[in-house]
């Protein structure tokens, strides 16, 4: 991971713009779990690669994750990430946009130097895949019909995708068997759905009183999260009529985040979505059945864990 994040540093730097190390310094050295390039060094340790180009492959998966995040703040109108302004807050949406873009360049470049078009397929059809996501998000969202169906697909492709190609590369850099492949690949698309869903709660308060986190961002941005869809199936005439108002329509005013959240809890939507994100937990550790005895392995259904130990 040391050597992950030197290569990021390096590969950040512009001779001719200095706005996109500052850009992308903003949001790179705020933290986050590092959790994608995590996986790309887990799964090629744990298949027996002994080269150097899981560090960028795994620093390409990171790119890729902070491009995506300039752009969604951009097109969320968000304010903070990470516990911090976000970039298009302290710089401007021109900035967010151009250098999400040109992390998405250096992410190409990063991946092609592991010589490997079978990896590179995988990247790029992730990278394609995570923008079809947002866009159909940007569809689904406030559309009161919304299924759960839909929302997987969503949930698939914005967070997902890459999760997926992170533990697939790395399983083939290290030549893995295609069972081996194909678990890994399970594995990652299992974990970011879990993964997905925690954040959906955490966002209404989760299941405590006391997360320690802000809540109430996705009804405020009129988002149709998994607690909400599943609300909305229970939904009576007086609480469609308030969903009609707060998300279909966005008139939203004091009072309404509580009132949503109380219905949620009414209906046990919240403890019904925990129950999805436990069941995708257990999807993802049986996935990892193929490969290696390795201690690795151990440690990545700890992170399945890990995903939904907020919430139990």
């Amino acid at each position: 991971m040391a050597a992950v994040n030197d290569l990021i540093r390096e590969r950040m730097a512009s001779r001719h713009a200095p706005r996109i190390p500052e850009v992308t310094a903003h949001l790179v050295e705020a933290g986050g779990k590092r959790l994608r390039p995590m996986l790309v060094l887990a799964a090629a340790r744990m298949c027996g690669y002994d080269g150097p180009y899981h560090v960028h492959l795994a620093a390409t998966v990171e790119f890729i994750h902070t491009a995506t995040l300039l752009h969604d703040d951009v097109v969320d109108e968000s304010e903070r990430r990470r516990g911090r302004p976000t970039a298009n807050l302290l710089w401007d949406n021109k900035s967010s946009v151009l250098v999400g873009d040109y992390l998405f360049a250096r992410s190409f470049q990063l991946m092609v130097e592991a010589d490997r078009i079978d990896v590179l397929g995988v990247l790029a059809n992730a990278s394609a895949t995570i923008a079809e996501g947002e866009v159909l998000q940007l569809t689904a969202a406030q559309d009161l019909s919304t299924t759960e169906d839909v929302y997987l697909q969503v949930v698939r492709g914005k967070t997902a995708a890459l999760f997926g190609a992170a533990t697939e590369v790395g399983g083939m850099i290290a030549g893995a068997t295609e069972a081996q492949q194909a678990g890994l690949r399970d594995y990652g698309d299992a974990l970011g759905i879990a993964f997905q869903i925690v954040d959906d709660l955490l966002d209404y308060g989760g299941i405590a009183e006391t997360i320690g986190k802000n809540t109430g961002d996705d009804f405020r941005e009129r988002k149709l999260t998994l607690p909400l869809i599943k609300a909305l199936a229970k939904a009576d005439a007086e609480e469609m009529a308030f969903w009609t108002r707060t998300i279909a329509m966005g008139e939203q005013q004091d009072g309404d985040l509580e009132q949503a959240q109380g219905i949620l809890k009414r209906h046990g939507a919240l403890v019904a979505a925990r129950d999805d994100a436990l069941a995708w937990v257990e999807h993802a550790k049986a996935a990892l059945a193929p490969l290696p005895d390795h201690e690795l392995r151990g440690m990545l259904m700890d992170v399945a864990d890990y995903v939904v130990a907020r919430i139990r």
